[in-house]
């Protein structure tokens, strides 16, 4: 080749050169283009849901493909400086189910968590902070890791391993995911204050809901289900319980659950003194976790974690404990959460207080009403009737007639009976109102009643004397089990076409009488078991028990005791 065509050559080469070079420029432009594009569209993907959930998965989606990593994980903080949540991405179901336990913000993560500056690594195991896989996690090199802050607080750390290809993440790379964590702050800020406008919605509603139920005179354990309900949309709890102490306050008891699961959580125990619930119960203070408080609960092995107890009333008249649960791995309850649910338990618990209130005013003015009745009846009624008997008793001496005289004297003694039948009334309206729980007198007509059945008849059945305001509980048991084992021997041995039935409390004592016309006592006079009870019973209480054949044929039974 000669000198001048060399010459020509070289300008020929140096802008070949140029040409190549500036197609690699030009290729980088388009593809920082392309990057900056898909940026955008990953900040307003990121920022077009509300529900936190979502945005927060949708952020390490959208991180995970901007860079083509091929896992990633967003770990949220909380307050102890530790990991309560992680949503990974890029691991199959399978793999999730190896794992032993997810990172809890120890070794690498941690040093995100304490510093909160972007990492970039070329190997993990490298870095002298690194603390190992948990078992079963699959094995990662390269690394990059960013925080993300909401209003200049740590909400939590992207982490992104393995990019594709066997490359390292560069500094575009980081540069790219920190601004869509800028972009994810802002996302998850308005995704909170969306839930927190929901909430409060929410909470107004359910609040005049319950106050305006309970006013209106509903039942106050319907409108503690309505508590648990609303306060489960008010969280986006998983699972709701009501529990409520049994009537020694020894233990408390599932009364009520509602979501998943429920079914296999009603009737569940918790000890006052051993569990958190209990604890909470006593103390009347809410408590809350990223996983549950009371792990002898069995909600574990259902799959449930972040909980949160929150006391039904406070100091004194704490009525029960409201329990919510979220799902493992869901986010735990938060401040926010605790302070409109303790707001939204304490005022359904002064409208309990009110509704109660209202029900004891309602009832003085019915024992009111019963006292004013029963005052009329005793100084007016029966003064009437004991002075119409008085004068039948001093006219009979007048009537020579025998029929005639027997027919006053029989009106005499049913006058008497009457006046006894309404002193009884009068004792009963003097007892406990309804809604109390039954009364002594109730318990014993339910007994004579229940015994129709069996006998083919019904037992007569006479109570005189303050039977419901007298007889101190104790002796009132012992008192209807003497009743029913009596009316068991009749309906057993005696044969009996007839019963009567009478209790009466007179002179510092109570009596009973059970009398039948069946076949008598046995020709051994050996008494049953039953009969020996009954005798025991009335002795321990320092009373007596006697039981005759009468002339007439039957057994008459007596059983007293004193008061």
């Amino acid at each position: 080749m000669s000198e001048d065509e060399g010459r020509a050559l070289m300008p020929h080469m140096r802008l070949d050169e140029l040409l190549a070079e500036l197609q690699v420029r030009l290729n980088a432009v388009l593809a920082t283009r392309d990057r900056v594009h898909a940026l955008l569209e990953a900040v307003v993907s990121v920022g077009s849901d509300l529900d936190l959930e979502t945005v927060l998965r949708r952020i390490v989606e959208t991180a995970t493909r901007l860079v083509d990593a091929s896992y990633g994980a967003l770990g949220v903080v909380g307050q102890d400086e530790t990991l309560i949540q992680f949503i990974p991405v890029g691991l199959s179901e399978e793999e999730i189910a190896r794992i032993e336990h997810w990172p809890h913000g120890l070794g690498l993560l941690g040093l995100l968590i304490k510093d909160a500056r972007p990492l970039r690594l070329g190997r993990i195991s490298d870095h002298p902070e690194s603390y190992g896989f948990p078992p079963g996690h699959p094995p990662m090199g390269t690394f990059l890791g960013v925080p993300i802050r909401v209003r200049d607080e740590i909400f939590g750390n992207l982490y992104l391993t393995e990019k594709r290809g066997g490359g390292e993440f560069d500094e575009e790379d980081e540069s790219i995911v920190i601004a869509l964590a800028t972009a994810a702050g802002v996302a998850v800020e308005n995704a909170r204050l969306y839930e927190e406008t929901r909430r409060r919605e929410t909470w107004l509603k359910a609040s005049s809901e319950v106050t305006t139920s309970l006013l209106s005179g509903a039942d106050p354990q319907a409108v503690l289900v309505t508590v648990a309900t609303r306060a489960r949309e008010m969280t986006g709890a998983d699972l709701v319980k009501i529990l409520l102490p049994d009537p020694a306050k020894q233990r408390l008891t599932v009364h009520y659950a509602d979501g998943e699961r429920a079914g296999e959580v009603r009737d569940l125990t918790f000890d006052l003194e051993e569990t958190t619930a209990g604890r909470v119960f006593t103390s009347g203070e809410p408590l809350a976790g990223g996983e549950l408080l009371d792990s002898s609960s069995g909600l574990e092995e259902l799959g449930f974690g972040p909980e949160l107890l929150m006391p039904l009333g406070a100091g004194q008249a704490v009525r029960g404990v409201l329990g919510l649960t979220k799902r493992t791995g869901r986010l735990p309850f938060s401040t926010a959460d605790v302070r409109m649910l303790e707001a939204f338990a304490g005022q359904a618990a002064i409208a309990l207080e009110l509704a109660e209130a209202r029900k004891d005013a309602e009832r003085l003015g019915l024992l009111e009403d019963r006292d004013r009745i029963a005052k009329d009846l005793h100084d007016i009624v029966i003064q009437r009737l004991f002075a119409t008997a008085m004068t039948l008793m001093s006219t009979v001496k007048l009537v020579d007639h025998p029929e005639a005289s027997g027919r006053l004297r029989h009106a005499i003694d049913e006058l008497d009976e009457t006046i006894r039948q309404i002193r009884s009334t009068i004792f009963a309206l003097q007892g406990p109102v309804e809604g109390a729980g039954p009364t002594l007198r109730t318990q014993i007509v339910d007994l004579v009643e229940s015994a129709r059945g069996h006998l083919g008849f019904m037992p007569g059945l006479k109570m005189e004397g303050q039977i419901d305001n007298r007889i101190p509980a104790d002796v009132a048991d012992q008192l209807l089990a003497v009743v029913r084992e009596a009316l068991s021997n009749i309906v057993r041995h005696a044969k009996a076409r007839k019963a009567e039935v009478a209790v009466e409390v007179a002179g510092g004592r109570l009596s009973l009488t059970v009398q039948d016309d069946g076949v008598g006592l046995p020709s051994t006079g050996r008494r049953n078991s039953g009969l020996r009870n009954m005798e025991q019973r009335a002795l321990n209480l320092g009373g007596s028990f006697e039981i005759t054949s009468p002339d007439g044929g039957g057994t008459c039974l007596h059983w007293s005791v004193p008061l």
